[in-house]
């Protein structure tokens, strides 16, 4: 159904007898105001206001409300009976009301009709896209190219962000983003990072906020800003759902299903899923060596692996709606993963040229990892009106583990085959975060909002790393000066408030945030133990100015941070590579970093423009440095570590450019262009680490639909290259395509899709310095193709009325 057919048919229903009866002399005055879902406190599009004359039952007029909900109608002056309504929704009615001059009557929130509780609901199909003012909300419904993929496949596609070969977010070409989910801070993105976010499947992602100028209702932490991911949690009337099952090759098995059952009094949701993939890699690191006195002097790596992710994870809740104004909601997530990967490295020596080979070893390492998350939130809402004023309280404990075990064998292979050295890694982490939070917002009127909240998170996190290396008697013994425990403790409270105010068509929202950061950090094998304590204001200012209904700018200030954890405050080195080593360093301080980002938007009929300046100013930044170590392996190569460091200052100025067009009903274009420049100055050990760098990314989607209606997209990405002091990478280009359609009446869809069609998405780099040039090539997967299978029950694929916008952390003035 069209939204021309529904508009249509909404106003036969309400206005087929009347509309000729309408009114159509005297003065008229201008009657506002904004219709939501109760529940859902989303608005409704395309609800009906009807104004009946009291004096002449005959007399009738009224409209609709528009994509925002709200609705601005011409009405004579009179008495009426008010009736606003939408279809499955109790009817909100005012039996008398004198309109004498334009009047607003402000938001009205409608509810479930109890009789409508057993019909079929309609499954919105959400719009790719929804370019904001101050964000931008990437609907994962029609994507095509992530079905059967993970939240990092989904992240690759978004608006302003990039993901490198290795997995690593960026957003705006920082790599410094806050991740979050359902608005809050969760270890389920995973312990590692990046590897958290390859567990969770697509298909629980319902969409991903792009705030890149976050209000002081946000952490502080993240200089890049902020990707808030939102969990499926279906508020549909009655039982219904959906079922994914999907192959690939290479490996990539998945089956997910998303139900929920709706009554008057409770919402029961869950999103489950169970994957089996596998992705295969490798590359290659060659090195040419300066040092006159080490044996070799050019030393090649090969390297490939093959990983084995085996996963299940659910989340199942319960929302009870105790009153019409209250609701409580408790919520489980469980994640366990299963994972191995083979890695396999040859490595070759030669000593003044590369035509003769000296000697040749191999380094083979076997690796199983057990993963654990368990999840539990709460989260109840007091509505005390229906213009937003409402108190918020959310409380979330987590538990996470992540279990490696690595057995690792180097063989010599020229000129003799020979084992020369076996190792066992084992690496336990565990992780226990606990979050306090509440939020009070009043609106003071229809344009001024005051808020105000509280944020505690505490997080204990300790990593047990253990090296053993056999002995002349076959015995492993352990290894105490590679093995080492390192307890990681933070605690950050956090007080904010923020004043918004709408004048005419110029709104501001100014913020402040308190937070205060207790860090432990006890290297326990070594007995150093380090604290830190450190209080610090972080202001935020949003200004909005809408020049039409169509077009608008935005100007946003905000101060944020940027903490050391886990892996880069480890000062052991990680034994992957017995020449190339990655050390953290406990020492490390906080990034501060003052962002400005003027934004302007701009709507035509079937094309929208989103285009923004930025510029940050960083200080204390992290720098990675590689150095020769000096020391050298048993076959004489010499080893050289990577570990990061604070550098003085970096300037970081970007433009960003983000158009929607739509040439006709068939076909669809989103493209994404970031340019920016990144200007580092500092110095470590008497070396100049300055750099000025200038690079870009540009994406382009397009979404065609082809005879026998079926779907046809293609996402072209380009990362351009890139330098610091030390290294230059080369550019990489990726392309995904992909074909759906629905079948069995539009209760299901099948869909194939390719992701990096030339199999092209491999980082090139080189690293040059005083004492060695090394330059490397990486591919983490190659390329994939996946065959899935949707299928709905009690569903209708339809077109979007709205979207669930519970877990927003947002009113009317959003930053």
């Amino acid at each position: 159904m069209t939204k021309n057919l529904l508009v249509a048919l909404i106003s036969i229903l309400t206005f087929s007898n009347s509309i000729l009866a309408q009114q159509s002399s005297g003065d008229e005055v201008t009657v506002t105001g904004t219709v939501v879902d109760k529940s859902a406190n989303i608005p409704l599009e395309y609800a009906t206001i009807s104004f009946q004359s009291i004096n002449d039952a005959t007399k009738l007029t009224g409209g609709v409300t528009d994509a925002n909900g709200k609705y601005s109608i011409q009405v004579p002056v009179g008495t009426y009976k008010i009736t606003i309504e939408y279809i499955s929704f109790e009817p909100y009615i005012i039996s008398e009301k004198s309109i004498t001059e334009s009047t607003i009557l402000g938001t009205v929130s409608l509810d479930f009709a109890s009789d409508s509780l057993d019909e079929v609901v309609i499954r919105a199909e959400t719009t790719q896209v929804d370019i904001r003012l101050d964000k931008k909300i990437y609907n994962v419904g029609k994507d095509l190219l992530v079905r059967g993929g993970s939240v990092s496949d989904v992240l690759d596609n978004v608006p302003s962000v990039s993901v490198d070969v290795e997995g690593n977010v960026a957003l705006r070409g920082n790599d410094n983003v806050r991740i979050l989910i359902n608005g809050k801070p969760s270890g389920l993105v995973g312990i590692s990072g990046s590897d958290g976010l390859r567990q969770i499947p697509s298909e629980a992602i319902e969409r991903v906020e792009v705030i890149t100028s976050p209000s002081a209702r946000y952490d502080a932490e993240g200089t890049g800003g902020i990707l808030n991911i939102i969990l499926k949690k279906d508020k549909l009337v009655g039982f219904n759902g959906s079922v994914n099952v999907t192959v690939g090759d290479p490996a990539n098995n998945t089956a997910s299903a998303s139900v929920n059952y709706r009554t008057k009094d409770i919402n029961l949701f869950t999103n489950t899923g169970y994957s089996y993939r596998k992705s295969n890699g490798g590359g290659f690191n060659n090195r040419e060596s300066f040092n006159e006195d080490l044996q070799y002097r050019f030393v090649d790596e090969d390297r490939d692996f093959e990983r084995l992710r085996k996963g299940f994870n659910s989340n199942i809740g319960l929302e009870w709606f105790i009153n019409e104004s209250s609701t409580l909601t408790n919520s489980f997530f469980i994640r366990n993963q299963d994972n191995s990967s083979e890695n396999n490295t040859i490595t070759n020596r030669y000593e003044d040229t590369r035509d003769a080979l000296s000697n040749a070893s191999r380094r083979f390492d076997t690796e199983t990892e057990d993963d654990q998350t368990f999840q539990y939130s709460l989260n109840y809402v007091k509505d005390f009106n229906d213009d937003g004023h409402k108190l918020t309280f959310d409380f979330q404990y987590e538990k996470s583990s992540e279990d490696e075990f690595s057995n690792i064998t180097d063989t010599d292979t020229f000129p003799a085959e020979l084992v020369t050295d076996q190792e066992r890694v084992q690496t336990l982490e565990d992780q226990n975060e606990i979050l306090l939070q509440a939020d009070y917002v009043w609106p003071i009127d229809e344009n001024t909002q005051f808020e105000a909240g509280y944020r505690g998170t505490f997080n204990d996190l300790t990593t047990d790393y253990t090296v053993s290396a056999i002995d002349d008697n076959n015995n492993f013994i352990r290894n105490d000066s590679l093995s080492n425990v390192l307890f990681y403790g933070e605690r950050v409270n956090a007080l904010y408030s923020q004043y918004g105010k709408k004048i005419n068509k110029f709104s501001v929202l100014l913020g402040l945030r308190l937070e205060n950061t207790q860090i432990t950090i006890d290297q326990i094998t070594t007995n150093n133990l380090a604290k830190k304590n450190y209080t610090n204001l972080f202001p935020t200012v949003n200004l909005g100015y809408e020049f039409t209904e169509s077009s608008s700018a935005t100007l946003g200030y905000n101060r944020r941070i940027r903490r050391p954890r886990s892996r880069f405050i480890n000062p052991f080195p990680s034994r992957s590579s017995e020449t190339n080593l990655f050390q953290g360093n406990p020492d490390l301080d906080p990034v501060f970093s003052d962002g400005v980002d003027l934004g302007y938007l701009k709507r035509w009929k079937g094309f929208t423009l989103n285009t923004s300046i930025y510029y940050t100013r960083s200080t204390d930044v992290f720098e990675f440095i590689s150095e020769d170590t000096g020391q050298v392996t048993n076959n004489g190569d010499a080893v050289v570590r990577r570990f990061p460091v604070n550098l003085s200052s970096n300037d970081r100025y970007g433009f960003e450019l983000t158009l929607m067009y739509k040439p006709a009903k068939w076909w669809t274009l989103n493209s994404d262009f970031n340019l920016f420049n990144s200007k580092t100055e500092g110095t470590f050990n008497g070396q100049d680490f300055g750099a000025d760098n200038t690079s870009y990314f540009v994406r382009l989607n397009s979404k065609v639909t082809l005879p026998a209606n079926i779907d046809f997209q293609t996402r072209m990405f380009y990362s351009g290259p890139s330098e610091d002091a030390q290294s230059k990478s080369e550019g990489v280009f990726s392309t995904n395509v992909a074909l759906s359609k629905d079948i069995f009446k539009e209760q299901a869809t099948i869909s194939f899709n390719v992701s990096d069609v030339f199999n092209s998405r491999k980082r090139r780099s080189e690293t040059f310095t005083d004492t060695f040039f090394n330059e490397s090539e990486f591919q983490w997967r190659q390329r994939q193709a996946t065959l899935s299978l949707t299928y709905r029950f009690n569903q209708k694929k339809k077109r979007e009325r709205g979207y669930d916008g519970g877990d927003d952390e947002g009113g009317e003035f959003e930053g």
